[in-house]
């Protein structure tokens, strides 16, 4: 599932990201890199970014790590985190 970015009470992408993408670690990896790389792309407004995953066979721990440097852009444009889990 790729990464929805779009305004908060739409249902219209303005990005996406990682289609076909459904483990979480490499989706949360070109989140950060997008924002980190285009953080002027977006005014400040009300976001919401979707990332769908589905859980690694066998998960045990560890994973997806977003850095405090993306989550200041994400607080500073004014985007909320979805994090969208799907079964098999």
């Amino acid at each position: 599932m790729p990464i929805h970015i779009k305004l908060e009470n739409s249902t219209e992408d303005i990005i996406r990201l990682e289609k076909g993408v459904w483990d979480l670690p490499p989706q949360i990896k070109a989140l950060e890199s997008w924002l980190i790389e285009n953080p002027l792309n977006l005014l400040p407004s009300n976001y919401i970014v979707d990332i769908g995953f589905s859980v690694r066979e066998n998960a045990c721990g560890g994973g997806a790590i977003l850095s405090p440097q993306a989550m200041a852009i994400m607080g500073q444009l004014g985007i909320k985190l979805y994090l969208s889990e799907y079964g098999d």
